[in-house]
C-alpha cells in the first residue's frame, strides 16, 4: 500500500535557536497535491513534582498569549536535542523551581502539536522532593513557584486558570494511570 502522503520536495523558511519551520510540497495518496507547513522543534520534559499532596507549579509570563498562567514546570534544551529526557526532566525541574526529586517515574510520552509541528514531550512524576534555590535562566526571571493541593489544581484546570495542554494533558496522564 502507498504511503498515506509523499514527500516531493521541502525548503526551510525560517530558522533561529528555538524552531525550524518548513515547507513540504506533498502528493497524497489519491494523486492530488498539497502542502505542509512543519514545525521542528525539539522535544521537551514536562515533570509533575508531586509530594504529600502537593502539585508544585510555576507562573509566568507567556509573550505569545500576552499572560501569565500557571502550568507544571517544563522546558527543553535547544542546543543540546539529544539530552537523555530524564536528565532533562531533573534539570529543569531544578532550573524552575529549586526542587530535587529522589524518585522520577516516567509517565509516557505525546506529541505537543502533530498536525503541525515534530515536537513531542516526556512527562515525568517527580517524588521525594527537597527545596534548593532555583536556576532560572534570564528568560524566567519572572517565574512564581508555588504548591498547591491535588484538589485545587483540578480545580484550576476544570475552571479554565490553567491553560496550558501540555499541563492538562500530564495531569490527565497520572490520573489514567492511577498515579495521582
Amino acid at each position: 500500500m502507498p504511503p498515506d502522503i509523499k514527500t516531493l520536495s521541502s525548503r526551510v523558511v525560517y530558522e533561529n535557536r528555538w524552531l525550524r519551520v518548513r515547507e513540504d510540497a506533498i502528493e497524497r495518496r489519491d494523486g492530488s497535491p498539497g502542502i505542509y507547513g512543519v514545525v521542528e522543534k525539539a522535544d521537551f520534559a514536562v515533570i509533575v513534582p508531586l509530594d504529600h499532596g502537593l502539585i508544585h507549579l510555576v507562573e509566568q509570563y507567556r509573550y505569545p498569549v500576552q499572560g501569565r498562567y500557571w502550568e507544571l514546570p517544563q522546558g527543553s534544551w535547544e542546543d543540546a536535542p539529544g539530552t537523555d529526557p530524564l536528565d532533562l526532566a531533573r534539570a529543569e525541574l531544578r532550573e524552575e523551581t529549586g526542587l530535587t526529586a529522589a524518585t522520577m517515574i516516567h509517565v509516557g510520552h505525546l506529541f505537543e502539536c502533530c498536525g503541525y509541528s515534530t515536537q513531542g514531550y516526556n512527562i515525568y512524576l517527580a517524588q521525594g522532593l527537597k527545596a534548593g534555590e532555583a536556576q532560572r535562566e534570564p528568560t524566567e526571571q519572572d517565574t512564581v513557584s508555588r504548591a498547591f493541593p491535588v484538589e485545587e489544581v483540578l480545580a484550576m484546570i476544570g475552571d479554565g486558570v490553567i491553560k496550558d495542554a501540555t499541563t492538562v494533558a500530564a495531569v490527565g496522564m497520572l490520573r489514567l494511570k492511577g498515579l495521582l
